[in-house]
């Protein structure tokens, strides 16, 4: 029941992770400038970046496409999906990190939910791992 619970939980994370990453890298791809998703380039001031479409495709690959690849083997239960839950936290992380670095500005409405998603599915996946049967 515990895995079950912790499965459905991760999975959870992921669709949310998922679907705000395509959003956000689908958004940025749309219109580079950032006007869209009212987003200045006066961000990108401090990043080797002139506008978002590198960024957003990398938002929607490593954090969109990747989440709903990692959701789908945490449903069919394929081999070692706990540490791919775990490895999606840890790369959602690099990816806040980053991002803060570059625009210098910690924005906590936005970036706290996703550092606890991160935190989640880091948790979530080693606890996976360790009701794994070998």
């Amino acid at each position: 029941m515990k895995e079950k619970r912790l499965r459905n939980i991760s999975i959870a994370l992921l669709i949310f992770n998922c679907l705000s990453a395509l959003w956000g890298g689908i958004g940025l791809i749309y219109d580079p400038s950032g006007e869209f998703m009212q987003m200045p380039l006066s961000f990108l001031q401090h990043s080797p970046f002139s506008n978002y479409l590198i960024p957003g495709i990398i938002l929607l690959v490593a954090n969109g496409i990747l989440s709903l690849f990692i959701a789908f083997i945490t449903i069919k239960r394929l081999l070692y999906y706990q540490y791919f839950i775990m490895a999606q936290g840890l790369i959602l992380a690099g990816w806040l990190s980053i991002q803060i670095m570059m625009i210098r500005e910690f924005y906590p409405p936005l970036h706290l939910p996703y550092y606890l998603t991160a935190l989640g599915l880091v948790i979530s996946g080693g606890l996976l791992a360790r009701t794994q049967k070998f």
